[in-house]
């Protein structure tokens, strides 16, 4: 890639106005973004990078005004900032890398562990994006969503002449008047549905999901549909993390995801069935981290052990 210092210097501007919890102006980074390929390549090389590297919080560049009409408006920000000066000069040193190319009109909102965003549309309709997650939207069409990877909770302002529609992996996602949340990871996809009903991949499987049930299929693979407490789904984003006969990988996924705490699983304890509900607030402490996951071996009969890389949680 050619690169152009003026060019790379914008996009690390947004990338790093992107972490300010005070960043309202989608609409006109929609705009930069698809000006010009040169933009979206810049752009998404740092922002790759970016996901990729933690580090302490540090003070980050302040937004500018914006117009007060966005396309999308973040109402709750990051519990983490990980982007400073010092790693900035180290992105632009390696833009180039990773180049991912997307449609003009297309932006992508990312997420850290333990980081959280929820944006409005226009129409009304909300999607709270877990930690270590990414999705992509359309400006020409807000009615679609790309999760390419970890968790959002929808809440979908129904239109029948214009379904929200979601993919993930190789499938679709349409809504029939909805509250939902999507998991991606690796090959897998969760889709929980708390109120109304979701179409999984209508053209193919057509599987209806209704409210105070969870899907979960692998690509190229049988959908499995479960009944679970509607009241359940997406307490990830009011902090309360609620299961009823999850596998243990899938809690323990979704709670790093949430907290930035790092805890795996071995390979006799993941298809464990967990039962128990788990409290994010707990973290405020500063014993809170150990309590959680002691919360976490107690009620799935595992034991914890804490090292360098985090905690994981064996027979």
């Amino acid at each position: 890639m050619t690169h152009d210092p003026a060019v790379e210097a914008v996009a690390l501007d947004w990338v790093i106005r992107q972490r300010d919890p005070a960043f309202t102006d989608w609409e006109a980074f929609a705009d930069w973004l698809g000006a010009e390929p040169a933009h979206q390549a810049a752009y998404h090389a740092l922002a790759a990078l970016d996901v990729d590297v933690q580090m302490l919080p540090v003070e980050v560049a302040p937004a500018q005004e914006t117009e007060p009409d966005s396309n999308v408006v973040p109402l709750r920000t990051s519990r983490r900032l990980w982007l400073g000066g010092a790693l900035a000069a180290s992105l632009v040193a390696l833009v180039g890398f990773g180049v991912m190319q997307r449609a003009p009109g297309d932006y992508r909102i990312e997420t850290a562990m333990g980081e959280t965003q929820t944006l409005t549309l226009k129409d009304g309709s909300r999607i709270a994006v877990n930690g270590g997650s990414s999705i992509l939207l359309s400006k020409a069409d807000p009615r679609q969503a790309t999760l390419e990877r970890g968790q959002a909770l929808f809440t979908v302002v129904h239109r029948d002449d214009a379904p929200f529609r979601v993919t993930v992996g190789k499938a679709q996602l349409v809504d029939v008047g909805t509250v939902f949340d999507v998991t991606r990871s690796g090959a897998q996809t969760v889709l929980s549905v708390s109120e109304g009903a979701v179409v999984y991949n209508p053209a193919a499987d057509n599987v209806r999901v209704d409210a105070g049930h969870r899907l979960v299929v692998r690509d190229e693979g049988k959908a499995a549909l479960t009944s679970i407490s509607a009241a359940s789904v997406g307490g990830w984003s009011s902090g309360q993390l609620i299961y009823d006969g999850v596998p243990l990988g899938d809690v323990v996924a979704e709670v790093a995801r949430t907290t930035g705490v790092q805890i795996r699983t071995t390979p006799a304890t993941t298809s464990i069935l967990f039962r128990g509900a788990l409290q994010m607030d707990q973290l405020k402490t500063q014993a809170g981290e150990a309590r959680l996951v002691s919360d976490l071996a107690g009620l799935s009969g595992t034991r914890a052990t804490q090292d360098a890389g985090g905690w994981t949680l064996s027979r």
